[in-house]
């Protein structure tokens, strides 16, 4: 498996099984490759179509709009919560569009920019006793709780 397969199983799968261990908190999941969209404009052709920057982050905000996250607790368990954005296909991003010219034709986000799907920028990287890297998580228990018995549930 590749990081980014490693990472994907941690913060879909795996994460959530062990939230559902009595008095875990948290699972914070570290190490691999997150993967993410990644606009990069052109400026030549954005002066061209005479579209700024505020522009596109407008557009994108309104194409994509997202819900902040926060927190709930639910019988001794806490859940985060994040509603994600409606974009789910790099077509989706190339498809939105940022204004619509004089002579009524529209112009598109891939018509400036170049969309593709790449790793998150890493702050860091997780190692298991100097093999290589690794995907995993950091699982936090509820204050004054017993990690032995956590460990043995």
């Amino acid at each position: 498996h590749d990081l980014s397969e490693l990472r994907s199983l941690q913060d879909w799968f795996l994460k959530f099984e062990l939230k559902t261990i009595p008095n875990v908190a948290e699972v914070a999941s570290v190490g691999g490759v997150v993967k993410q969209y990644q606009i990069q404009l052109d400026p030549v052709k954005l002066t061209q179509y005479g579209i700024s920057l505020p522009e596109v982050k407008q557009a994108l905000s309104s194409s994509n709009q997202e819900a902040g996250g926060s927190s709930v607790e639910i019988a001794e368990s806490e859940y985060m919560v994040r509603a994600s954005g409606y974009l789910q296909t790099i077509d989706d991003f190339k498809n939105i569009v940022l204004k619509t010219g004089e002579n009524g034709v529209p112009v598109y986000l891939r018509d400036v920019a170049r969309i593709q799907m790449g790793p998150e920028m890493r702050r860091g990287i997780a190692e298991l006793n100097g093999q290589g890297e690794v995907a995993g998580g950091v699982v936090i228990l509820r204050s004054g709780k017993n990690a032995r018995e956590v460990i043995t549930a």
